[in-house]
């Protein structure tokens, strides 16, 4: 019987049982928490994993154990560059991906920032839609000829994207006082809308884009919340899951929360996930965009979801990163 996976199931209870040989896999923020449990275990699995980050000397010291246990599973990680705060170095990455010309199976956009200070990437971009959004709109989008028929995108969204949709008309806080948890709701909406409109443009070729929502797990993305913050964020949700009877919220494990972005990427099928939001290893269903519910409950936002919006967001990010992609033939 087949076991039933939820909130609770990690990495190897995805996938137990299943092969990766012969599958190449980028997976982007192989330096620390999730990225480095995601590749850790697709490689143990029989996979060949590029690691992209920032930091390579970390990422190797961070991938040390995962790569002897890809080399005793019969798979492999390797690291590749990449500073998506730059789409200087998110070209050049790509560009030397490309002239590798070795295909890939799957992208998991998996790196991120979440509720930084008021900042500017490299090309001045707000820092969280810069680095989450438009640093891998690019690099995804260079790299899709390399995506073999029937590949996969796997994009790391949030239920930080019910802080906020996107604002078209100001994406960089220009005219709207900046607000670190807007700034990362809109980057975790503009996540999703780029997997519902990369699905559909892609689809025709059996490749397809997904959004998943890892759970709440202590990891350097929360390098910018500072104790008392996340203590009082946590009382709060607490508060209201007792209001509904619930218990106790409980942080994930960082293998409990890599597991959906694996599940997506190589369990489960294609057409049950292109386009849509998925969390605790299942397709999420859509809220109300103004019902009122805790962080830690279930569902995405309608905003996120519609490809009118993805399509206006789309045309806003080639107008900003100066490059335009052109819808397969």
């Amino acid at each position: 019987m087949t076991k039933q996976l939820g909130a609770t199931s990690t990495t190897d209870d995805v996938l137990s049982g299943i092969r990766l040989d012969g599958k190449r896999i980028l997976v982007t923020g192989a330096s620390a928490g999730l990225g480095v449990e995601t590749a850790r275990a697709l490689a143990a699995h029989g996979a060949t994993v590029v690691g992209a980050a920032r930091d390579l000397d970390k990422a190797a010291r961070a991938i040390a154990g995962a790569r002897q246990e890809a080399a005793a599973g019969g798979g492999s990680i390797e690291l590749v560059e990449l500073d998506l705060a730059s789409l200087a170095s998110v070209r050049t990455c790509s560009d030397k991906l490309l002239a590798e010309a070795k295909p890939f199976d799957i992208i998991i956009a998996n790196a991120g920032v979440m509720a930084t200070p008021p900042g500017k990437t490299a090309d001045g971009f707000e820092t969280q839609f810069g680095t989450n959004h438009l640093g891998h709109f690019v690099l995804v989008n260079r790299l899709a000829a390399l995506l073999t028929d029937g590949g996969r995108v796997v994009m790391l969204a949030s239920s930080g994207h019910r802080f906020a949709n996107v604002d078209l008309d100001d994406p960089g806080f220009e005219r709207t006082p900046y607000d670190p948890f807007v700034a990362y709701g809109r980057s975790k909406t503009a996540n999703i809308l780029f997997a519902v409109a990369f699905d559909q443009r892609h689809r025709a070729r059996g490749i397809r884009a997904a959004a998943v929502h890892p759970g709440g797990i202590q990891t350097e993305l929360g390098r910018h919340m500072g104790e008392e913050q996340l203590t009082n964020m946590v009382e709060a949700i607490n508060k209201q899951l007792a209001s509904e009877g619930k218990a106790p919220f409980q942080f994930k494990t960082i293998p409990q929360g890599a597991a959906t972005s694996v599940w997506a990427a190589a369990v489960a099928s294609a057409d049950d996930i292109g386009g849509r939001y998925c969390e605790n290893c299942h397709v999420s269903g859509v809220v109300p965009d103004d019902a009122v519910i805790t962080p830690v409950s279930e569902g995405v936002r309608s905003y996120a979801l519609d490809p009118a919006n993805a399509a206006a967001l789309w045309r806003l990010s080639e107008q900003m990163v100066s490059e335009t992609f052109a819808a397969p033939v």
